[in-house]
């Protein structure tokens, strides 16, 4: 009987403990942090219990108030949502572990509205991807875009005007999508994404459905920061908390691109997007200079976070370049690296707030060995994510971009092969940078360290135990990467597409 609730019941449990988080951080502070990480750990199960349903069972629709779409509001768990469900609350579990510290260190008097905040965030991003309706997915984003802006606001001096710049263009972004819609709607008389996918071949071709398409994709595409239209990324990441930034680099950026692939791909189709419209074409060439130039601009970075949010603006290049590419091989590649970048993203960053927690800083020109002597988990950690990011096999991050390799290789994108390549080896530069600086730098080399700068200075169990998890977890990706492949992946490619190889 409760099985049948699950699509509806990860919202509702993220919804009332947001509401409950205030309403007790009331009496007493200390409970917001073990409320916002009960609420998520049975989201996360009911996801786990939902994903393992859809893989034995097949995909799960439930109408709110047993009205039938395309009248009521329907929510669906299949292998793509469902497995963007568990990413989303497995990623969030571990990053909540580690905030109660890192929060409690750098904003002590907001730890009741940043948990509450946090849950509404999850609650907007498992929404999105749970929704069968475009305009359901908006009212989503909308919740996770305000929870967003919020997170970035607590954070230091610059954060209210980094908020107020990532407001600007998220309402923008959230405009062009709603424009979009309506044209759609207009022209189909439904919201509801599977009544859409039969009801678009025969308007498909009327300009307000092709003007509809292009706006949404702008406007996801700012929500996703797919280059140029990144700007507000790198400075929301740098001065948001740690805790915050944390939270938002791994997975708000995943979940637009997860609606670019919903909507590219299925709603529309990818015969649409790429032959009448040529907008894969457009995503793969965007793809291109958001590989390249996040990676020169994360080399050219002084300050860690900054570095790690320009290194987001390549990563979100990779993903994009597997959407644009409308193949098996692409499609797969961009899910595992939709995976694989939020756990790599979220350790390296849950290692930044360690930083700044026990030395004060992330300053890389400061950096030297005496922070590895001091924190060794931490430094191994971050060791392991960066290694991942750079392409290391037998690490997660490799997987995913030898899947987009044998993508570009499969349709002679070699251009493709070539930028891929280059991203990787510049990576390697940056994330090299810090790792020699951690292990190989002398101290005193920059007149910054003590002796007794080198004694033991280690995170705390709670912040360290998710960075762990998280490095180890890349480990694990990355060895079953074929089963993730074979169970979650395969079975969303449309029976039209290129077999799975």
């Amino acid at each position: 009987m409760m099985e049948r609730h699950l699509p509806v019941l990860i919202p509702l449990t993220l919804l009332t403990t947001a509401v409950v988080i205030p309403l007790a951080g009331g009496m007493s502070k200390r409970l917001a942090h073990p409320l916002a990480m009960v609420g998520t750990f049975l989201s996360l199960v009911f996801a786990i219990w939902g994903l393992a349903r859809v893989l034995l069972e097949g995909p799960m629709r439930y109408h709110l108030g047993g009205w039938i779409p395309p009248i009521g509001i329907e929510l669906v768990l299949d292998h793509l949502s469902s497995m963007m469900t568990v990413i989303i609350l497995g990623v969030a579990l571990p990053v909540l572990i580690h905030a109660r510290k890192s929060i409690e260190a750098e904003h002590p008097e907001q730890v009741v509205p940043f948990f509450g905040i946090c849950l509404l965030l999850l609650l907007g991003l498992t929404g999105i991807v749970l929704t069968g309706d475009l305009f359901n997915l908006y009212v989503f984003l909308e919740i996770s875009s305000l929870a967003g802006y919020a997170l970035v606001a607590v954070g230091d001096r610059q954060a209210p005007v980094a908020a107020f710049r990532y407001l600007i263009l998220g309402t923008a972004g959230a405009t062009f999508y709603l424009l979009g819609v309506g044209l759609v709607f207009m022209m189909t008389g439904s919201l509801n994404m599977a009544d859409l996918v039969g009801l678009l071949p025969h308007v498909q071709d009327s300009p307000p459905v092709i003007v509809g398409f292009v706006l949404m994709v702008i406007g996801i595409g700012l929500k996703m920061a797919l280059f140029p239209l990144h700007v507000w990324l790198p400075d929301a990441y740098t001065h948001a908390s740690s805790a915050g930034s944390s939270l938002l680099a791994p997975l708000g950026t995943k979940v637009a691109a997860y609606v670019l692939i919903r909507l590219a791909l299925f709603v529309f189709s990818r015969e649409y997007a790429r032959e009448e419209l040529i907008v894969l074409d457009v995503i793969v060439w965007l793809a291109f200079g958001g590989i390249i130039a996040g990676s020169i601009l994360a080399v050219a970075q002084t300050e860690m976070k900054r570095m790690l949010a320009y290194s987001s603006v390549a990563q979100i290049g990779y993903i994009a370049l597997g959407i644009g590419l409308g193949s098996t091989l692409g499609l797969i590649g961009a899910m595992l690296h939709i995976m694989n970048h939020a756990v790599m993203k979220g350790a390296l960053f849950l290692v930044a707030g360690n930083l700044r927690l026990k030395i004060g800083h992330s300053d890389l020109d400061r950096f030297d060995y005496s922070i590895q002597q001091q924190m060794p988990w931490s430094t191994a950690g971050f060791s392991v994510a960066a290694l991942s990011m750079v392409g290391i096999p037998p690490l997660a991050g490799f997987f995913s971009k030898w899947y987009l390799v044998l993508a570009s290789v499969e349709q002679n994108a070699w251009s493709a092969v070539a930028v891929i390549a280059l991203g990787s080896l510049i990576s390697a530069v940056y994330f090299f940078r810090v790792l020699e600086r951690v292990y190989l730098r002398p101290p005193l080399a920059m007149g910054t360290a003590t002796v007794s700068q080198t004694a033991s200075n280690e995170a705390p169990l709670s912040m360290l135990i998710p960075v762990i998890a998280l490095s180890v977890g890349l480990i694990v990706l990355g060895l079953l990467n074929a089963v993730i492949i074979d169970a979650a992946i395969a079975p969303l490619i449309p029976a039209r597409w290129e077999k799975v190889p």
